[in-house]
């Protein structure tokens, strides 16, 4: 390991998270108290469970004038609060489990329910919110009349939707999302070969299409009875509308989730809602004005008293906007952010004060998100190729099996 990398490593196990002060409540009684602020790369898990409960008014860091916490003295404070107000649960298995939020969640979100998800492994962290009374919501969710409802709601969430994506990729040799999909194959046979300029004119009048016909904005087939069999052109044409969705939906969250939302959230609830790959506090106000707000937790907002909440208006957060504890549009005094979301302020603030920075780590970012794509393929194509090793295993002792059977019968005495 190099001495870098060991700073690293040393550096993130001192983590502190400093603490911002805001005001909160209803109409009539507002306190004041501190949240936790999470830097670039804070365990969002973690720190959205701790500012629930702080807001709930159920944990509360003291001594007041404290600017700074740790993970051991939060997980402390949640400890000591599900021993308390929870007797019926396991608290040593609630504690082994808190180091994993710190870690990030791999949540698998459905995409017909708000409150869906299919934990990662064994789930234990999904038990940690229940445990603490926390709501785990989401608003990816596949409008019912839209198009592609009826081929989403059969793949369900989002691993199978990868899953299927990376096998109908599989079965077209990496011509998934390529306009020759369904011709484009390289020839298998004499009578695929015999056809290759059938395959030509098939390829263009099938990117002819592309636009005009097709739930996923791919073309559709023209023959491909030639080419795949009648269960790997579903799959293939149900991998496209996936990815169409998936590309579409790229914020994690459609006008039909947020509608779900606002209409399933109960004024003044405080939930952990699931977004872009983040969890953050989700909030309904009580009264008239019954939008959802977004706790702002960003350590770059941390000397900014009047950026408290961002309301959640769209699903891009481009009309997004900042505002304070009463829930009045924001004027930071550091500049005006309003009108930004919590990541692109941060990207903002980050251009202005060092463009090359920024630019790199946006960079990096895309990086990271090619590696693990490929890496997810090939992993898919690993196990597609294992199982195919494994059918002809079988199919082979089947076939010795029988031989050895009939040998047998031939050699009975009468």
């Amino acid at each position: 390991m190099t001495e870098r990398v060991a700073d690293t490593l040393h550096a993130s196990k001192a983590d502190v998270w400093y603490l911002k002060e805001i005001a909160f409540g209803n109409t009539e009684y507002k306190r004041k108290l501190k949240i936790i602020t999470q830097n670039f790369n804070g365990p969002c898990s973690f720190i959205a469970i701790c500012n629930i409960l702080i807001l709930r008014g159920q944990i509360e860091v003291l001594p007041y004038e404290r600017g700074t916490v740790s993970y051991e003295f939060l997980a402390q404070l949640v400890g000591e609060y599900l021993l308390m107000s929870c007797p019926d649960i396991d608290v040593s298995a609630a504690l082994s489990i808190m180091p994993t939020t710190t870690k990030g969640l791999d949540l698998n979100p459905l995409f017909t329910g708000p409150t869906s998800f299919r934990p990662a492994g064994e789930g234990g962290e999904l038990k940690l919110f229940e445990q603490a009374g926390i709501v785990l919501v989401h608003g990816w969710l596949v409008d019912p009349e839209s198009e592609e409802y009826r081929v989403v709601q059969h793949v369900r969430d989002y691993d199978t939707a990868v899953m299927l994506i990376a096998d109908a990729d599989h079965i077209t040799r990496g011509r998934l999302l390529t306009a020759d999909v369904w011709s484009g194959v390289e020839a298998g046979s004499s009578s695929q070969a015999g056809s290759s300029s059938q395959a030509g004119s098939s390829s263009q009048a099938g990117s002819s299409s592309q636009a005009a016909n097709g739930l996923s904005g791919y073309a559709s087939p023209t023959s491909p009875s030639e080419i795949y069999s009648e269960k790997d052109r579903e799959k293939i044409e149900h991998a496209l509308v996936s990815q169409a969705f998936l590309d579409s939906t790229k914020s994690q969250l459609t006008y039909h989730g947020l509608f779900q939302l606002a209409s399933m959230l109960q004024p003044g609830s405080l939930v952990a809602l699931f977004r872009n790959s983040h969890l953050s506090v989700l909030h309904k106000r009580e009264g008239e004005d019954s939008s959802l707000y977004s706790l702002v937790t960003d350590h770059v907002f941390l000397q900014e008293p009047s950026v408290v909440w961002e309301r959640l208006e769209d699903v891009d957060g481009d009309g997004s906007t900042f505002v304070d504890s009463d829930f009045v549009r924001s004027t930071p005094a550091g500049g005006d952010f309003a009108g930004h979301t919590a990541e692109s302020a941060l990207y903002a603030l980050e251009m202005e004060r060092d463009p090359d920075v920024a630019l790199a780590r946006q960079l990096q970012a895309e990086e990271d998100a090619r590696s693990h794509e490929i890496y997810i393929r090939r992993q898919r194509q690993q196990e597609i190729r294992q199982r195919e090793e494994e059918e002809r295993k079988r199919k082979n002792e089947d076939g010795a099996s029988r031989k050895s059977k009939k040998m047998k019968d031939k050699c009975v005495i009468m």
